[in-house]
């Protein structure tokens, strides 16, 4: 009965000898040993990976999604994700901790979510940050005055990297900074307002130059986080965006061509515009999933990935559930809500479910060469926080 805590001693003291060899042979301490493996997650966009910003700026419901039954499956209350739980971004950074601290032996498990920026009271940036908006675009006039656009998300990144340099010596922070990993979903927003809104933008440009003026914008962000030290780049191309059911009902059930000619122009535009960054920024790495494809098998062959129902949302009302109205908070107040989102690709009429997310994240982080297309571009995640 007295040898178990005997050899519990021995193992403690064989754990401590051994963290301290490792440490002494690498000329290291442990914490500088995590320091050298650590890689910032820095998250850009819109919805698909807002995790809660929103909440705390003045707009209206329509871009908020801080109310029942937002959350309710994994956090069983609402913290303004536009799911029923968590996001892709949430679960690329708990991946991300598991694997980038497993050889410490360190337990990254229990700590929370990436935060969002804006979060009152948080101010350890160390790990990262989310700075998603929902709503948000490339470009300023998209939903301006009611979300954070991308140049202001840059402004509030820089914000960061200013804590950052006071945190640490100013070689360590930029050898941090280049470490990190920048991922963004951008772009869905900018080509869906101009329909919900009835705005009249795309008759002042055609579809080729508007979809430059995007893309324009993600560059200029792009170049400005390079020039400060990041080197490491994430992407996930636009959706079937003609194929949500809020879009379908624009489309009386059918995909909505209007919009998907749009989506067709800026993914295949994406890839090139990545590759010439490639070559004209050195040590430019960047992992670009098809987010589009992806989506697009889920959407009308549920059963092949687990689920049972593609087309039709798990919250909203009206055909497909594609009228925004999940939750009763916004323009139209009565919503349907499904039994098991997990048996949903779509939770409300624009965003996925927590199921779909997190098969996503999973695909993205370490899908193999053979899997790979060339729009996907050279490395997946797990390769890219590695680097």
């Amino acid at each position: 009965m007295r040898r178990k805590p005997v050899m519990a001693r021995l193992s403690s003291l064989f754990l401590i000898f051994f963290l301290g060899l490792v440490s002494k042979s690498f000329g290291l301490s442990v914490s500088k040993h995590s320091s050298k493996l650590h890689a910032p997650f820095f998250i850009f966009g819109d919805s698909i990976f807002d995790a809660g910003n929103n909440n705390y700026i003045s707009t209206t419901t329509l871009d908020q999604a801080n109310f029942w039954p937002y959350g309710e499956t994994y956090f069983k209350f609402p913290t303004g994700r536009f799911s029923d739980g968590r996001l892709i971004s949430d679960f690329i950074g708990k991946i991300c901790r598991s694997f980038c601290y497993v050889l410490l032996l360190l337990n990254m498990q229990n700590l929370p979510p990436i935060p969002p920026f804006l979060k009152p009271g948080y101010a350890n940036f160390y790990h990262g940050v989310n700075f998603a908006s929902g709503g948000a675009g490339a470009l300023v006039e998209t939903y301006q005055g009611s979300v954070i656009p991308l140049n202001t998300q840059i402004r509030n990144f820089k914000k960061v990297v200013t804590w950052y340099r006071h945190k640490l010596v100013y070689y360590e922070a930029k050898m941090t900074l280049s470490r990190a990993v920048y991922m963004f979903s951008i772009g869905a927003n900018d080509y869906i307002s101009p329909f919900v809104t009835n705005s009249g933008v795309l008759k002042s440009y055609s579809a080729p130059d508007y979809v430059g003026m995007v893309l324009g914008n993600l560059t200029i962000t792009l170049k400005e986080i390079y020039k400060i030290g990041g080197r490491k780049f994430a992407f996930i191309n636009l959706p079937p965006l003609g194929c949500l059911p809020a879009i379908r009902v624009i489309g009386n059930g059918s995909c909505f061509e209007e919009v998907s000619s749009l989506v067709k122009l800026h993914n295949q535009a994406l890839p090139k515009l990545l590759l010439k960054l490639d070559k004209q920024l050195k040590g430019f790495k960047y992992s670009l999933y098809d987010f589009h494809s992806s989506l697009s098998q889920r959407i009308n062959h549920p059963s092949k990935y687990g689920f049972k129902e593609g087309k039709t949302a798990c919250c909203g009302t009206g055909p497909y559930r594609g009228v925004y109205s999940c939750g009763g908070k916004r323009i139209v107040k009565e919503f349907e809500l499904c039994d098991k989102p997990n048996a949903y690709v779509f939770w409300d009429s624009y965003h996925p479910t927590e199921n779909a997310n997190k098969k996503i994240a999973a695909q993205m982080w370490s899908r193999t060469k053979r899997s790979r297309s060339h729009t996907f571009g050279p490395y997946n995640l797990k390769e890219l926080f590695q680097e």
